[in-house]
């Protein structure tokens, strides 16, 4: 499975979140993967509940301050933070939903994503190591690692280096401002001789 580095960037970003989640002690905590022929909208949904109205905008603030502040992504809409029973972070290549538990269940978003791939955080995590580890694995059977060996010190080279002189520049500069400056009327003189 090739991933480009948006799809990357995507599942870093969900990976964020649900660390958020988790972080929040959200509840029942789901990534969903989202199968492309039946939702071009976003590639996933992340699904979790909270217990009450306060917690489930305290996740919703840390998620979007956390994205904000490691990926400086912005959510491109957020719907129900006044009310808190739902809470949609839209950040377009993935949503984040955010419930109370009877809203959860009243809606149960899961059954109306049948074609979605179902994972916890921690499957996701352990998918992407492995697919980390086989792309690692794919490198370096294509080009084997060369050590290379630091040369030895001769023993007919001196062990110090001589420097050379620095050019003196600077009063070259100063005496050719002075010319200039000598050269030109001055502007007050030849205000006063009018």
């Amino acid at each position: 499975m090739r991933l480009t580095p948006a799809q990357k960037q995507t599942r870093a970003l969900v990976q964020a979140a649900a660390a958020v989640c988790e972080d929040k002690k959200a509840l029942d905590t789901r990534i969903l993967e989202l199968d492309p022929a039946d939702s071009g909208l976003s590639d996933f949904f992340l699904v979790t509940s909270a217990t009450n109205q306060r917690q489930a905008v305290a996740i919703a603030d840390e998620i979007e301050l956390r994205l904000k502040r490691e990926f400086g992504v912005y959510p491109h809409s957020v719907e129900g933070r006044r009310h808190g029973e739902w809470i949609l972070l839209d950040y377009v290549d993935f949503v984040v939903h955010v419930f109370l538990s009877e809203r959860r269940a009243f809606y149960d978003i899961e059954r109306l994503r049948k074609s979605a791939r179902p994972l916890t955080p921690a499957e996701f995590d352990a998918e992407l190591k492995t697919a980390l580890k086989e792309k690692t694995r794919a490198v370096r059977t294509k080009a084997p690692i060369k050590r290379r060996t630091a040369p030895a010190k001769s023993a007919s080279r001196p062990a110090t280096r001589t420097k050379k002189p620095a050019k003196k520049a600077a009063p070259r500069r100063k005496a050719a401002a002075a010319k200039k400056k000598s050269a030109r009327p001055s502007a007050k003189k030849t205000r006063r001789s009018r």
